[in-house]
């Protein structure tokens, strides 16, 4: 009787992972959600008009944040790095 009831579950388990690696396949081929190519251009074009932001002004008002200083620069580039990262995962 104990070994039925292994086999089955065996069996079950080896259909949830079938039913698994279809569902992964399927999402693989999925197109991207509408919103992902304006929010990773959106990152892109953000952190680069921080940094000319930043050029234009950093004589006068230290804009977009005065209080990070020259740290400005390294928030652009995080942005557009962000932005940068979400190009694999794009269709």
């Amino acid at each position: 009787m104990a070994a039925a009831g292994k086999n089955l579950s065996k069996r079950q388990s080896g259909e949830v992972a079938n039913k698994r690696a279809e569902l992964a396949a399927a999402r693989k081929d999925a197109p991207n959600p509408v919103w992902f190519k304006p929010v990773m251009f959106g990152f892109m074009l953000l952190g680069l008009l921080w940094i000319v932001l930043y050029y234009v002004t950093s004589t006068t008002l230290q804009l977009p944040v005065p209080a990070f200083g020259n740290s400005n620069i390294l928030v652009g580039f995080a942005l557009v790095i962000i932005g940068f990262l979400m190009t694999p995962w794009w269709k």
